[in-house]
């Protein structure tokens, strides 16, 4: 590309180098990469090898269709290689998407899904007689072992991170407090593998401050917009963020890209749009702009109704498989205490109207009584009242409670159509009473058995930890991020954290 013809599409170069993921000089991510190849041709071969052999055995069973029969080993090498080729067009091991988020699931899923239903469309036009059991065996059990695999390693990336090795360190350009608000985020959140270095800060001079403070201690200001590639050579950053970009302008930003194109440095440039996904963030060209388009929050039509299907459905297997369960903790609390076994407690349900919460009741009958009396020993966030030693809580109530088991009954209030499987936190009337305008969005969807909140340290977090983990979760959710949270909930109950 010629210099004339880099001036005529500038936003197509900037779009390029912010959206392309290039590995730049990350050679962990090189490695990281390969692994997760390794381990996707593994799941996949084992899940084809295991369907052959549920279906036909060892049988040297065949494809039938009219022109010829073929090995159905034949068939499972070809399934294997179409497979791994599927995962690629998807891009399901892009590196600005592996790691973080549940767009790397998302691709996954599609890209199984795609290649499946392919296989019928071609299996029906051409009538070929592919055996439906050896397919319903391969499905399921590939992209469940395809996503258990990028889950352990994502697991295994964020102890590293959190250990401080596979991170990338960044150069942040924007003003002090817009830089320092960034790192602070990079720093609560180590797992995302990002590492403030240096700041550059637009129209900086001699007087201005020469470090910005975040969590306690100083990250260098190593001069303007104009010194970035001196302080990438101090660094050694490998990608720049910046964020509050009106400081640069438009050829700036072009300028800045240019030569971040050079040195091979990724660029990541903050929208400031806050919590708001990825799904609902769109980039189009308009008048040779890259505008970020964001798509309204999705609370109706099929996601909707696909939504309420995953609640009917999940509560009722959920039912089915913990009756006994149930039966055994009702007769636990009935040996303990006199008293009902369910606790009916008034909760703030869709668009504001009031539902009978139902949990298995931890407390003494006269608990709402004597809570007068411990009000000044509230340990609770906001309009909460929590206690780490509650004295009103029963035996058997602190089990329940310690494992969450005293929440089970409300897959009743699912199957009713007054919460959700997933969900912001059902909250009191009094908490109500108390919310701004944003707040109230709380209530735009169905309260949850669990939720973002239950699943990033439950009882733990501040009230403004919780409202904005709801309010995200209102203005973002879909059914593979409920299916996220669902299984994240498994490990966080077992762990017991938080629960009091």
């Amino acid at each position: 590309m010629t210099a004339l013809e880099r001036i005529a599409v500038p936003a197509q170069v900037l779009d390029t180098v912010a959206s392309t993921g290039q590995v730049g000089r990350q050679p962990w991510i090189r490695d990281y990469l390969r692994r997760l190849a390794i381990t996707d041709a593994a799941a996949i071969v084992g899940s084809v090898t295991a369907a052959q052999l549920v279906r036909f055995g060892t049988d040297q069973a065949t494809l039938v269709s009219r022109l010829s029969p073929y090995s159905y080993t034949l068939v499972s090498g070809v399934l294997i290689v179409a497979w791994l080729v599927a995962l690629l067009i998807f891009r399901s091991r892009e590196p600005r998407c592996v790691g973080n988020g549940v767009e790397e699931y998302r691709r996954v899923a599609r890209a199984s899904a795609a290649l499946f239903g392919t296989i019928a469309i071609v299996g029906f036009l051409f009538k070929l007689d592919v055996a439906r059991g050896y397919l319903a065996v391969a499905f399921p059990l590939g992209t469940s072992s395809l996503l258990l695999a990028r889950w352990l390693w994502r697991k295994w990336l964020a102890r590293q991170r959190s250990a401080g090795r596979f991170t990338s360190s960044v150069l942040v350009v924007g003003s002090h407090q817009a830089a320092a608000e960034m790192a602070q985020m990079f720093e609560q959140t180590p797992t995302s593998g990002y590492q403030v270095s240096g700041v550059c800060v637009p129209g900086w001079g001699a007087a201005r401050r020469k470090s910005v403070n975040v969590d306690g201690h100083a990250v260098p200001v190593l001069g303007d917009e104009k010194a970035v590639i001196d302080a990438l050579r101090k660094t050694n950053a490998n990608v720049v963020a910046v964020t509050n970009s009106e400081h640069l302008g438009v050829s700036g930003m072009r300028s800045l890209a240019w030569q971040l194109e050079a040195v091979d440095v990724d660029l990541v440039v903050a929208p400031g749009v806050v919590d708001v996904a990825g799904p609902r963030l769109q980039i189009h060209p308009v008048a040779g702009l890259p505008l970020l388009h964001v798509d309204r929050p999705r609370y109706r039509g099929a996601v909707k109704i696909g939504k309420l299907a995953l609640d009917g459905l999940g509560a009722t297997i959920g039912l089915f498989l913990l009756w006994p369960l149930l039966l055994l903790i009702a007769l636990l609390i009935k040996l303990e205490s006199r008293g009902p076994v369910l606790y009916k407690a008034e909760r703030i349900g869709l668009n504001g109207d009031p539902f009978l919460m139902l949990k298995f009741r931890s407390m003494e009958t006269d608990a709402d009584k004597r809570r007068e009396r411990l009000v000044h020993l509230n340990e609770g966030a906001g309009p909460l009242f929590k206690m780490r030693t509650d004295p009103r809580l029963t035996r058997v109530g602190r089990w329940l409670r310690r494992w969450s088991i005293d929440e089970l009954p409300q897959l009743i209030n699912v199957i009713r159509g007054e919460m959700s499987l997933v969900g912001p936190r059902p909250p009191l009337q009094s908490e109500v009473a108390t919310y701004s305008g944003e707040v109230s969005r709380r209530l735009l969807v169905r309260p949850g058995i669990t939720g973002l909140w239950q699943v990033s340290g439950r009882s733990d977090l501040t009230w403004e930890e919780s409202v904005r983990l709801d309010l995200y979760y209102v203005e973002n959710w879909s059914l593979l991020q409920d299916l996220m949270i669902v299984w994240r909930t498994i490990g966080t109950v077992f762990k017991g954290r938080g629960a009091y």
